[in-house]
């Protein structure tokens, strides 16, 4: 399987649709959410020992590109325009504008920062996804339903390959814990990788804060952070929210929005018949590339290290997915530009040239108050000193950051059948090679 990051909708194939298709448009929600469960032995799967030894007599079966086009669409697709924030009382009565993104996701992103995206990887390589700042990649009808077929088609053309080779983590502990070192990331499997730009929800957050008249104290050092009272008529000066607090607040965030995004592929799992579960059971650091050790480059992502932290801190992979921080920019005030011309600039929720759900979507964008010179200056006050005392953005969390993982394959049924009773597995598995994969 070859991706081209700029595949025309029609090169998608139109011959040839598995029967099992039309069973993912018709499954019962309530049966993927009350069915759901972790399905782990796979096509060519091998437990050497314990009471559910067991060895696969088959070959490990890769998933087919629809099958990985719907758990791709699924976990990190984009569903069209995103509706925003109605209001806020602190400056009605402009637009309410926390947003990030114009577009709208399978998940779900506080305040509508939308910073993480996908990676995936298989046995031909590893490939990115980007959907974070698409515009809506489907039109919805009447009934506000989507045309899947197309909406595969636009997220398909999205795809860029970054690695010939799978993803390599030594199947042993610390990259990967001991439970899942005879399952994880194996050969006919793909692995899915929400990673979220921590750095960049991290400026949305102060934002959030000067937005609704807030500003942070550094409570690690006791000390206030210096040159905020020129903002008093801006944020209240003398009640700050501790900065522990917001990056405790932030971490939570964005671990919701990756799990969501796993969990929507989790579901997706039961309606396609599909083995696999999410989990955090791989060392994040030696997934991105930070574990220190040449031989296991992960992702590649940029990292740096320093006697002040505890870890590595991972800042981007250069030209593909990368920190709203230094070294990707020269520092946090390039950063917060950044941010606010995602918001505003070409493309942005907030620029009244983007396109939308509304019936007079040019003044509904066109009305969200923009961040002035004032407002970016005290954002990028408190921005520099973390960076400036901590030697990194944010302050003791990592710049980039993945935990929950999606991994999907295909199950091999005579394991479930030899040791479970009736039930361990849906029909949709049941009938998995039959309606997907009339060869086998």
């Amino acid at each position: 399987m070859a991706y081209r990051r700029e595949l025309p909708r029609d090169e998608i194939p139109e011959a040839d649709t598995p029967s099992g298709l039309e069973d993912v448009l018709e499954f019962p929600l309530v049966q993927a959410l009350l069915g759901r469960r972790s399905r782990r032995f796979f096509l060519g799967a091998s437990i050497p020992d314990g009471p559910l030894a067991f060895t696969s007599r088959s070959e490990p079966v890769p998933l087919s590109e629809l099958e990985q086009m719907l758990l791709v669409t699924a976990v990190g697709g984009n569903t069209g325009w995103h509706y925003l924030l109605a209001r806020n009382e602190h400056y009605a009565p402009s637009l309410s504008n926390y947003a990030g993104s114009a577009g709208g996701r399978t998940f779900p992103s506080a305040a509508g920062f939308h910073t993480s995206e996908l990676f995936f990887t298989d046995d031909t390589g590893i490939y990115f996804l980007a959907t974070r700042d698409a515009p809506a990649l489907g039109e919805r009808d009447a009934d506000g339903r989507l045309d899947l077929k197309a909406l595969l088609a636009a997220h398909r053309s999205r795809i860029r390959k970054v690695s010939d080779k799978r993803l390599y983590l030594p199947p042993r502990p610390p990259h990967v814990e001991g439970h899942n070192t005879w399952v994880a990331n194996q050969p006919g499997t793909t692995l899915f990788i929400p990673v979220a730009d921590l750095a960049q929800h991290f400026i949305g957050a102060l934002c959030y804060l000067v937005q609704n008249g807030f500003c942070l104290t550094d409570d690690y050092n006791h000390r206030s952070i210096p040159g905020l009272e020129r903002f008093r008529e801006l944020v209240d000066v003398d009640h700050p929210f501790p900065l522990s607090y917001v990056e405790q607040l932030c971490l939570g965030e964005v671990t919701v929005e990756l799990s969501t995004g796993c969990y929507a592929g989790t579901l997706m799992l039961q309606a396609m018949g599909l083995g696999g579960w999410m989990y955090d059971g791989l060392d994040r650091n030696s997934v991105l590339g930070a574990s220190g050790e040449p031989d296991v480059p992960g992702l590649g992502f940029r990292y740096d290290t320093d006697p002040r932290w505890s870890l590595p801190n991972p800042t981007g992979l250069p030209g593909v997915f990368e920190g709203f921080c230094p070294p990707h920019y020269p520092d946090m005030r390039a950063a917060v530009e950044a941010f606010c011309q995602r918001k505003y600039g070409r493309g942005g929720p907030f620029n009244p040239e983007t396109p939308g759900p509304y019936k007079d979507t040019r003044s509904i964008r066109g009305s969200a108050r923009v961040h002035d010179e004032v407002f970016k200056e005290c954002v990028t006050r408190m921005a520099q000193y973390i960076h400036d005392t901590f030697g990194k953005f944010p302050a003791t969390l990592p710049s980039t950051y993945c935990l929950m993982f999606l991994q999907a394959h295909h199950l091999d049924l005579e394991y479930y059948d030899h040791f479970f009773e009736p039930g361990a597995y849906l029909r949709t598995h049941a009938e998995h090679m039959t309606k997907w994969h009339s060869g086998h």
